[in-house]
């Protein structure tokens, strides 16, 4: 028995290594696959060794074996199904759900040991313990049903509840959570503290995530995922499990340093986010002056032909359309007649953390032709032509020059700095911050009115004939 535990805890270490390795696989596009693979041999190594060496401290091993692995089994296939069937456009959604389902797991493991553990120490339980337990339980319910109502939200099945009260409810629901779970670490918990905590951490993810305008949800799934991570590392410290713990740990830190880079990009802090639910509405305080100039398709692609460098600027309205693989084929065409073409991607770009570069990712577009926000705004004035399909409020000049407006300091793809701008949309509604883009109206700026893909299919044809 004494080797089986210490293979156990080799194992563990081993796959605390993995983890690690495979998150910083995850910082670069060309290495992201093989560090989820890496990451995943991690976890199976831990799940193994758990089953074939844990033992309790009678010495008895893991029981139920069949009932675990058909459990691992329909949630790998489920998993596995939705995952290869989701479309990219519903791929946001796709990862506050499953990053929902992480923080269910973390609640349950609180919810199901705490009664455990009050029978085991006879109702005086360790305050270490009861600390750990009582977080995984209103983290992971927090995470659980905020991350749910991001998924709804996402979807277009709820709408922004925007009201001043919207903040002092969800103030008193926090004190309301921290007060109960304060209580319960210092009187023991029963049952009636426990379910009563669980509801009110259910109701809270609700109302936090309730009121976040749209344009905040890049920034609102990266802080859910750091929750979700916290709570897992809460179950690492239950079951003394360093490879859980490392896991919850590395979630949890990488969440929030992602969230706290989110921020940056929006010039906003994280109390900003969660209160100001700027996404909701309003226009730019500076009247909007000039007028909407189209252009043809045949002129588009003249333009572009003869150009010697166009910037692509991507934006959720890409993802709709699914017409990045004809973007892709745009570019390869345009780069056969010596034109050089790049992707300007802006951090909150689409309706998640790192969303462009997933979609184009999935159409083979090369990595090294996806340049980051400072580093293509230091080209822009050297830009023929950049093509803005889909994006609004990141390239939109109010946030440079109007104090006025909700956005107002972020930064910004300077697309108005280029020498012709050509912007693939389907009309004039306004981003998902809702407020007037004043670039549309610029006298570089030609609107190309259309679906993406339709529009693109036609000009890939214009392209192609001259």
């Amino acid at each position: 028995m004494e080797i089986g535990k210490y293979i156990l805890e080799i194992s563990y270490i081993l796959a605390s290594v993995l983890f690690v390795l495979g998150l910083k696989k995850l910082s670069h596009p060309e290495t992201a696959r093989s560090g989820n693979l890496w990451s995943a041999a991690g976890m199976v190594l831990a799940i193994v060794a758990t089953i074939a060496f844990h033992t309790d401290s009678a010495g008895n091993g893991i029981k139920h074996i069949p009932l675990i692995l058909l459990a691992i089994g329909i949630g790998t296939v489920v998993g596995w199904m939705i995952a290869v069937k989701v479309k990219m456009t519903a791929m946001p959604q796709l990862v506050s759900f499953f990053n929902g389902m992480g923080g269910a797991t973390a609640a349950l493991i609180s919810l199901i040991e705490l009664p455990h553990m009050t029978h085991l120490y006879n109702g005086n339980i360790p305050v270490g313990i009861l600390i750990a337990t009582s977080l995984g339980l209103v983290i992971g319910s927090v995470s659980f049903s905020g991350s749910i109502i991001a998924f709804f939200k996402l979807d277009g099945k709820i709408k922004d509840i925007h009201s001043p009260a919207m903040s002092f409810i969800n103030l008193a629901l926090l004190m309301a959570v921290t007060a109960l779970t304060i209580y319960m670490v210092v009187a023991q918990p029963t049952s009636l503290l426990l379910y009563s905590l669980l509801v009110l951490s259910l109701l809270y993810g609700i109302m936090f995530v309730v009121p976040i305008g749209g344009a905040d949800m890049p920034v609102v799934i990266s802080l859910l995922n750091a929750f979700t991570g916290v709570a897992a590392a809460m179950g690492g410290f239950l079951y003394d499990n360093r490879a859980m713990l490392t896991g919850g740990v590395l979630v949890g830190s990488a969440g929030a340093l992602l969230t706290i880079l989110m921020c940056k990009a929006m010039n906003r802090s994280l109390l900003n986010v969660i209160l100001g639910s700027f996404g909701g509405g309003g226009a730019a305080s500076k009247d909007v002056t000039g007028s909407i100039k189209e252009i043809s398709l045949s002129d588009s692609a003249v333009l572009l032909s003869y150009s010697h460098k166009v910037v692509i600027i991507p934006g959720y309205g890409l993802a709709v359309a699914q017409a990045q693989h004809l973007i892709n084929e745009l570019d390869k065409l345009l780069t056969e007649k010596g034109v050089e073409v790049k992707y300007a991607i802006h951090p909150v770009a689409g309706r998640m953390p790192g969303h462009m570069n997933v979609l184009l990712a999935e159409a083979d577009v090369p990595y090294e032709k996806l340049i980051d926000l400072d580093e293509i705004n230091a080209e822009m004035q050297n830009v023929d032509v950049t093509v803005v399909i889909g994006a609004n409020d990141v390239v939109n000049p109010a946030a440079l020059d109007d104090p006025g407006s909700p956005i107002y300091g972020m930064p910004i793809i300077r697309a108005i700095d280029s020498k012709n701008i050509i912007v693939v949309k389907r009309g004039m509604g306004k981003g998902y911050a809702a407020i007037e883009n004043p670039l549309f109206y610029n006298n570089k700026t030609r609107m190309l009115f259309g679906d993406a893909k339709a529009v693109l299919q036609k000009l890939l044809g214009e392209v192609k004939e001259l």
